[in-house]
């Protein structure tokens, strides 16, 4: 009762929506790149939306069904099929016994997310399910899947009468992945750069580089600066901090960043925008716009509004049916 590996794919890991409340033990949050497309995942098949999910990277992995399962794919589109079939996103499928899920060419975004109704019998480490891959615990052996894995359901699933012709209306609050302007409020080093820098950075392209992971991202573009060099007292970083390093290269910091960082800080990306950040390509060129903290947590509240009201649709829709 549950899923064989067929292949891996470029980078398949179990992850959940973070391990909270060790990062001052230097134990990083890790979690979903794409937290929001993973809730989501999770509420389209009934389950509580901070639940462990294989998170699949632009080459998705290859998975056998060992029994019948309700699934949902969300995030970016990697041209999923179930037995060669194109399978729709953002809704719920029911995968029958000895299906299988592959998938094909990256059509738009980076990652996409496989939740299975129920969930994963992985065991939580630290109150999380999540993979910490530099460290090698949790998910599945704190690695990466590979063929020959088994994954077994935490629940067999139960048939019902559901109607699952249904999927979910995505404009009110996931973001178009071909908007590629990131918007952050100032860092608290902002005001050290230079004028030059500082103006650069907002009317300047960047290019995401090669040298870019879970950890990462680097980016090509502006050479930035210091008004006045000068040495950096290691500080807290989190997921969407753009530090600048030794180099003039803006780096920003995503899922599995570390806990603290010795360069300046230009920029932090609004949550909102985590989304868009998560599901950028190697190549793809981006623009940062600034906007005010007030802005920043209007565009947060707005998102959580309308995934809560998603949520409170899916619980009723999933306790009326019959």
């Amino acid at each position: 009762m549950g899923i064989n590996v067929l292949k891996g794919g470029l980078l398949s890991t179990i992850q959940d929506t973070g391990r909270f409340g060790y990062r001052k033990d230097g134990i990083i949050l890790s979690g979903a790149m794409d937290t929001l497309a993973l809730r989501t995942g999770n509420m389209i098949v009934g389950n509580d939306e901070h639940e462990a999910g294989i998170e699949c990277t632009l080459i998705g992995p290859g998975i056998l069904f060992e029994s019948d399962q309700l699934i949902a794919l969300s995030g970016a589109d990697l041209s999923a099929t179930i037995d060669n079939i194109p399978l729709k996103m953002w809704r719920p499928v029911l995968v029958r016994k000895g299906s299988v899920l592959g998938f094909g060419a990256a059509v738009a975004g980076c990652r996409s997310y496989l939740t299975v109704s129920g969930g994963f019998a992985v065991a939580k480490i630290l109150g999380s399910r999540s993979t910490y891959l530099r460290a090698g615990f949790g998910g599945l052996k704190g690695r990466a899947l590979q063929a020959g894995d088994y994954i077994p359901f935490r629940e067999r699933y139960q048939e019902t009468l559901h109607d699952f012709n249904w999927s979910c209306d995505l404009s009110a609050f996931y973001p178009d992945l071909n908007d590629r302007v990131i918007r952050v409020i100032k860092g608290p080093e902002n005001e050290l750069f230079s004028a030059g820098s500082r103006q650069a950075f907002f009317e300047q392209e960047f290019q995401l580089s090669n040298e870019s992971d879970r950890m990462g991202y680097r980016l090509k573009g502006p050479v930035l600066a210091l008004e006045t060099p000068q040495e950096m007292i290691s500080s807290a970083v989190t997921f969407g901090t753009v530090q600048v390093i030794g180099k003039g290269d803006a780096i920003v910091l995503m899922a599995d960043h570390q806990t603290t960082g010795g360069y300046p800080r230009i920029v932090q990306v609004i949550t909102a925008d985590f989304s868009k950040l998560a599901q950028l390509q190697s190549g793809q060129k981006i623009r940062f716009e600034l906007v005010t903290l007030a802005q920043a947590q209007a565009a947060l509240l707005h998102q959580e509004q309308q995934i809560k009201q998603l949520q409170q649709t899916l619980t009723f829709k999933y306790n009326n049916d019959i």
